[in-house]
């Protein structure tokens, strides 16, 4: 099995495998193209963001500045909208459904590391993907970690760092987040 097969199924792989660093890196002059174009290079914007995530852009906006580690990994939706400074470890899927807004200086993480240090230190480490639903808006500064599944209909207060799964129809905040309400 390859260690890009290992990566997408979740399990440990080695991350410096020459093709892995050849996709990063490729996504790595994306992003940095995509940050140097002008504020009203829409077009241009759109263009890369279709070459990074591998789909079609459908009233999208990310603003710059824009980091991930592969952009294949991630599948956005309808009217989706982040602020400056996002930033996705792709190592995993990270799915975003439609309407989804992202305040300033956020992350999705999805790599993770072994615990063990022998293991951790020979370069092995592995990813779980993250989802989100439809309706949700991320305050700023929110962290949302690997294996984590945010229902539809949520606000997730800034500052928050996200662990475990918040369901549907709820306001979470807090670290770690948490459901502090409930909506109708």
């Amino acid at each position: 099995m390859t260690e890009l097969e290992k990566m997408t199924k979740g399990e440990l792989y080695y991350s410096n495998d020459d093709l892995l660093v050849e996709y990063r890196k490729k996504a790595k002059k994306l992003c940095y193209d995509y940050n140097a174009l002008p504020f009203d290079a829409l077009s241009e914007r759109n263009e890369i963001l279709e070459k990074l995530f591998n789909q079609k852009i459908d009233g999208a906006c990310i603003e710059p500045s824009f980091y991930c580690d592969y952009g294949f990994n991630i599948k956005i939706g309808i009217n989706f909208y982040s602020n400056h400074n996002l930033v996705i470890l792709d190592v995993a899927n990270v799915t975003f459904g439609d309407n989804v807004f992202i305040g300033p200086n956020c992350g999705f993480y999805t790599a993770g590391h072994p615990i063990n240090y022998k293991i951790r230190n020979s370069g092995l480490e592995y990813g779980l993907p993250i989802s989100v639903g439809n309706n949700v808006w991320f305050g700023g500064n929110v962290v949302v970690l690997p294996n984590v599944k945010i229902g539809s209909n949520v606000v997730i207060g800034a500052g928050s760092v996200v662990t475990k799964d918040i369901p549907d129809n709820c306001v979470a905040y807090g670290n770690p987040c948490k459901v502090i309400k409930n909506l109708d």
